[in-house]
């Protein structure tokens, strides 16, 4: 989750637009600060953690219950309208949403499970407690399936191959082409997309940041996405990782560390080749 959670960080100065779309900026500064991005991140992981084996029903309410409790603990975080008033729900539902939520927070399902249709069926889980619009469901799919194929040694070619065959997004521009007229928007089809192709071109973790962030528009959530490809492609640099761990408050740490040694295990388990 660090390349998600980094990705955020380094992402949320240049959000609506902010940036001049150039690869050529200070990796971190005072406003490179953590925002719902990685709260969420950590909740949905937490919550996978908790509920591995379990049947779909548990872990949609598990799901549920620590985004909530992580939603109330950084309440200022940045959440969408809708999304933070499900946060506040007694009984939350889905609705419908096709935002790039659904992609963002989703990154522990590309790391904690065997095989592509766990790690598809696991994403669909934790985008539909909210966005359970096709394209909500789509975009956090193609996140995990991308992670869980970069983390198993598949080449930039295959796992592009896998996610136009599977989930027919257009990859075919180059970031040259997307940079100059892409915008602010919230969407999973025209956040993802983009995401990829930045984690395509990228020669290796730093320059996929860079690459994300320089294409504008919601830069933080894109860059997460990004992000947590590239870690599983290339990993994080030791620099990187731990000026990351200096911005993250101690509960948030707790849960990234249980993950990481989650990952660990089932790397020694499974013989992951990444």
């Amino acid at each position: 989750m660090y390349g998600a959670i980094l990705g955020d960080m380094i992402g949320a100065p240049y959000e609506f637009d902010m940036g001049d779309k150039t690869k050529d900026f200070p990796l971190f500064s005072k406003k490179s600060v953590f925002t719902d991005d990685s709260v969420m991140t950590i909740a949905v992981a937490e919550a996978l953690m908790n509920t591995q084996g379990e049947l779909e029903d548990r872990k949609k309410d598990a799901i549920i219950q620590s985004m909530q409790k992580w939603g109330h603990n950084y309440p200022n975080a940045g959440y969408g309208g809708m999304f933070y008033r499900w946060l506040s729900e007694k009984h939350p539902r889905p609705y419908n949403s096709y935002g790039n939520g659904s992609a963002m927070r989703v990154s522990s399902a590309g790391w904690l499970y065997g095989s592509i249709r766990e790690t598809r069926h696991a994403a669909k889980v934790t985008a539909e407690v909210t966005h359970n619009h096709p394209e909500g469901i789509k975009g956090a799919e193609a996140t995990a399936a991308a992670i869980f194929l970069a983390r198993n040694g598949s080449s930039k070619e295959e796992i592009k191959e896998y996610i136009v065959r599977e989930f027919h997004y257009d990859l075919s521009r180059t970031c040259d082409e997307i940079r100059p007229s892409y915008h602010h928007v919230e969407s999973c089809q025209e956040t993802v997309p983009q995401a990829i192709t930045a984690f395509l071109e990228g020669t290796d973790f730093e320059d996929v940041i860079r690459t994300a962030v320089s294409l504008g528009g919601d830069s933080d959530t894109l860059t997460c996405i990004a992000g947590s490809i590239a870690e599983a492609f290339y990993g994080v640099p030791d620099e990187m990782r731990a000026e990351g761990r200096k911005r993250l408050p101690q509960d948030v740490l707790a849960v990234l560390d249980r993950f990481e040694d989650a990952k660990a295990g089932r790397s020694t388990r499974k013989g992951d080749k990444r």
